[in-house]
């Protein structure tokens, strides 16, 4: 662990499917440090129980906080996310993990307790990294191996309010990739092992995307990908035939959503979001000067999940306090 100058600071941690997350920032808002770990997976599976996700996020909690880069002082406050969004019925043991560690250094250091959701955290690190202007409310696409959201996000006293407008009806963008990658061989998470994958694709070849009315399905191209697999398509024209799935998926979303809506920002969070190929499509297509919509993309760094925008909040919860 690198210690920094003594100064006010806070501490976010995040304890999420895949990634344990630890980040202290500033109590003026500048991150000072933060640290992930990505939770085993063993090679050939798509994804964690719950229990196990649980006993690795507790083993992997010291070694987090020993590397992150903090003031050797106590922090002033401590910010959790204690479910994966904003509603009172919104559960999953793995943030039972998280949340009980920031209580007991809460207590112990006497110091105020934030609880927020993942979906908060991942908004707030968004527009951070971004550097999306203030505005009461915009829209916000959340892509994750557990999310395909895009939601009206109003700003409140706390953290966000968020109303889901458009929403998968069955897979995840997230799963889709994770399938499929894991299908080709690819290590899970499969995202950027298929984003690396499909620079080398030399076919395109159209994998059908699915949205109506507010509902997404990756359920049908999932099925049809695999047939491509199944008839030896190559993995590098298949890795780009998911990534274009899933870009014209998002461009029909964010387009009925803008209209729905008659917003016109759009915040992309999320490890799916980080997809350069996507991103650039998303740009080309929605930039248009006669589509006029503002993309604005979490970081590659942040796209992930990550401790960050749950301290960043819990400091603007200090300073208002």
């Amino acid at each position: 662990m690198t210690q920094i100058h003594d100064e006010p600071w806070v501490l976010g941690i995040d304890t999420s499917n895949y990634t344990t997350s630890m980040a202290a920032v500033s109590l003026q808002g500048v991150v000072l440090g933060h640290q992930r770990k990505l939770l085993p997976v063993e090679k050939g599976e798509r994804g964690l129980r719950q229990s196990d996700a649980v006993f690795a996020h507790l083993k992997a909690m010291d070694s987090v906080f020993n590397l992150l880069q903090h003031p050797s002082n106590p922090p002033i406050a401590i910010g959790v996310s204690d479910r994966p969004r904003a509603l009172s019925q919104s559960y999953m043991p793995v943030f039972l993990v998280g949340l009980q560690f920031a209580k007991v250094m809460s207590q112990m250091l006497h110091v105020p307790l934030f609880l927020y959701s993942h979906q908060e955290g991942h908004i707030e690190a968004g527009i951070y990294s971004a550097q999306m202007p203030t505005t009461p409310s915009f829209l916000a696409v959340h892509l994750s191996g557990g999310t395909t959201e895009l939601l009206l996000v109003t700003k409140n006293k706390t953290g966000y309010e968020e109303q889901i407008i458009a929403e998968t009806g069955d897979l995840s963008a997230g799963q889709f990739v994770d399938r499929i990658g894991v299908a080709m061989g690819l290590p899970f998470p499969a995202g950027p092992s298929l984003e690396k994958l499909a620079k080398d694709s030399k076919n395109v070849i159209s994998i059908p995307s699915f949205f109506r009315e507010g509902k997404v399905s990756f359920s049908g191209a999932e099925t049809k990908a695999q047939q491509f697999l199944e008839a030896g398509v190559a993995n590098s024209d298949l890795a780009r035939g998911v990534e274009n799935c899933i870009a014209t998926t998002l461009e029909k979303m964010i387009l009925w959503s803008a209209k729905k809506t008659g917003l016109t920002s759009v915040l992309l969070v999320g490890g799916v979001a980080a997809n350069q190929t996507i991103k650039d499509r998303l740009r080309h297509r929605l930039e248009h000067p006669f589509v006029q919509i503002t993309l604005y993309f979490a970081s590659p760094e942040l796209s992930s999940d990550n401790a960050v925008g749950i301290a960043l909040l819990a400091a603007s919860a200090v300073r208002e306090s």
